[in-house]
């Protein structure tokens, strides 16, 4: 399975090649969004972060995020009196060979000319990087993300299980996928230590379910919302097992937090939940938060299960949509890009719709838009959170 990609000088490949506009607080993203109106159906997307206090986790997923491997160029915008260590942030993108231009609107004259001005620079970006060609790209330097939101009484039957047959076949051609997360695993701890590949990392595994439980328990709820109710979905068992099946049946290699970057090929769990006391609230706020995370891993593309229905795209990376319930897909079908209900109906299998999952992701690596990249979707959220490094036994040799 060969690809093609977008060189970057650390030596990775995009399959997008995009000028992100970062702004570094809310005050700054009002011109953001003003900046990238004039680039419509253009590879220009906007994220930032909120948040005028300082936040380590935010700081390194902004990081993270800057220097993905789908990111061609970064216009950072600031206020000017936010915390956000901006300095930082643009040395980094410049170390990683980006170009990078931070314009602070408290010095540059305020919204208008902040905006012509960055209007101007990202129309420069565009031309610079039109000329970029691509090369080929292995199978083993894509990493794949895979989360889902608005589950209902199918997605464990027919979504979650055809994702994880795509990464079955995925971690068997040497690509890096992600699956996530460790709240809506709760009780399936001991299924996932059975397939570690060390004992140490089973223990992790074990640890970090073990964690989720005690922040949700903290927080006086867990991960289980109405519309999951509505769905037919009875328990939280029943809900983590259906999540639980889009991991596939591959070994686990390693256990990671958002923002780090899997070493080598291999399936890896995500452990979302924030370690330490519970300080900032609800683990992730909404599924775009998850998928944040996973793209500042690395993912190049992400799988997104719904069986309720969703129409989130996100930036930077594109999001699959993989429809679990064929009542949803015939309502949503121009958002909808896989009908994995039609195993529920007998009109397909697991393989076969695993094995077209991982066909479209062959077209979308190589440049076909995702159903919500044709509509415009560019989702982003980030939020405070606080993590401890990962330990060895997370990352076996």
């Amino acid at each position: 399975m060969t690809l093609q990609g977008y060189l970057r000088p650390d030596g990775r490949k995009g399959i997008r090649n995009i000028v992100a506009v970062a702004y570094l607080v809310e005050c700054a993203h009002h011109v953001g969004r003003q900046i990238i109106s004039a680039f419509d159906e253009q590879e220009v997307h906007l994220i930032g972060f909120p948040g005028c206090f300082p936040n380590a986790y935010a700081q390194r997923m902004m990081e993270r995020l800057c220097t993905h491997p789908n990111i061609g160029a970064v216009l950072l915008l600031s206020l000017g009196c936010e915390s956000f260590n901006k300095y930082s942030l643009s040395k980094i993108i410049e170390e990683s060979g980006r170009p990078v231009k931070t314009l602070t609107i408290q010095n540059d004259g305020g919204t208008r000319s902040t905006i012509a001005a960055g209007r101007a620079w990202v129309s420069e970006q565009l031309e610079n990087l039109a000329c970029d060609l691509r090369v080929p790209m292995d199978i083993s330097e894509l990493i794949v993300g895979t989360v889902c939101g608005g589950s209902d009484g199918t997605s464990g039957i027919t979504g979650n299980p055809a994702a994880g047959r795509a990464f079955d076949s995925l971690v068997a051609a040497g690509a890096t996928c992600i699956f996530e997360e460790t709240g809506e695993l709760i009780g399936c701890e001991e299924i996932m230590a059975d397939r570690a590949v060390t004992p140490e990392l089973a223990d992790e595994l074990r640890a970090a379910v073990a964690k989720a439980a005690r922040y949700y328990a903290t927080l006086g709820y867990g991960s289980f919302a109405p519309g999951n109710a509505d769905g037919g979905l009875t328990t939280i068992e029943e809900k983590s097992m259906g999540a639980y099946a889009k991991s596939g049946a591959s070994p686990i290699s390693g256990l990671i937090k958002p923002g780090d970057i899997p070493p080598r090929g291999g399936l890896y769990l995500m452990d979302v939940v924030p370690d330490g006391e519970v300080r900032f609230g609800f683990p992730n706020i909404s599924d775009n938060a998850e998928i944040v995370e996973m793209i500042a891993s690395g993912c190049h593309m992400v799988f997104f299960v719904t069986g309720r229905g969703s129409v989130s795209g996100s930036a930077i990376s594109p999001v699959i949509k993989i429809c679990a319930n064929p009542d949803t897909y015939r309502r949503l079908e121009e958002d909808m890009d896989v009908d994995a209900g039609r195993i529920l109906e007998g009109r397909a299998s697991l393989d076969e719709v695993g094995q077209e999952i991982v066909t479209l992701l062959q077209d979308v690596a190589g440049g076909k838009p995702t159903k919500s990249e044709g509509l415009g979707h560019q989702e982003f959220i980030l939020t405070y959170k606080s993590f401890e490094p990962i330990g060895p036994a997370c990352l076996p040799v």
